[in-house]
C-alpha cells in the first residue's frame, strides 16, 4: 500500500468535509464544550440550558455560529471567574437576553430560508403575491 500525498489528503478531506462541514469547526466547538465542562456547577448548569436553547431557537448554522458560542464561554469564564452571580450574567429574563446577544450575530442558512417561505406564504395568503411565485 502507497502511502498517500497531500494533495490527496486535502482532496480526501474536501469530499468529507462536504458530506460533514468542517472539520476544524468541529474542533473549535469540542474546544468550547471543554472550556464549558471546566465551568463550576451552577455556571456549567446555566451554560448547558442556554446552548440547548440556541440549538432550538438560535443561529446554529450560519457564519458566525462558532463565535457565538465562543463568545459565550468568554463570558461565562470570565463571570465564573469573577463570581458574578448567574441572575446578573442574565437579568430578570433569560429569553431576552439571548434573544438579545443572538441578534449580534448572522442569521443562520435554515433560518433565513424558513422566515422567507413563512414571510411569502402569509403575503401570498393575503394576495400581495401571484401564487406562482416562490
Amino acid at each position: 500500500m502507497t502511502p498517500e500525498t497531500p494533495e490527496e489528503k486535502s482532496r480526501y478531506r474536501r469530499y468529507l468535509e462536504l458530506l460533514t462541514g468542517s472539520l476544524d469547526d468541529k474542533k473549535r466547538y469540542r474546544q468550547v464544550k471543554a472550556r464549558m465542562g471546566r465551568l463550576p456547577g451552577d455556571y456549567r448548569i446555566a451554560y448547558d440550558a442556554l446552548e440547548r436553547y440556541l440549538m432550538f431557537f438560535g443561529r446554529a448554522d450560519g457564519p458566525g455560529w462558532l463565535e457565538m458560542y465562543e463568545d459565550l464561554a468568554d463570558l461565562f469564564e470570565q463571570s465564573a471567574a469573577n463570581a458574578t452571580p448567574i441572575r446578573d450574567v442574565f437579568g430578570d429574563d433569560p429569553i431576552e437576553f439571548v434573544e438579545t446577544f443572538i441578534q449580534n450575530y448572522p442569521v443562520g442558512r435554515w433560518m433565513a430560508r424558513e422566515r422567507d417561505r413563512f414571510t411569502g406564504a402569509v403575503a401570498r395568503a393575503a394576495g400581495e403575491q401571484d401564487r406562482r411565485a416562490s
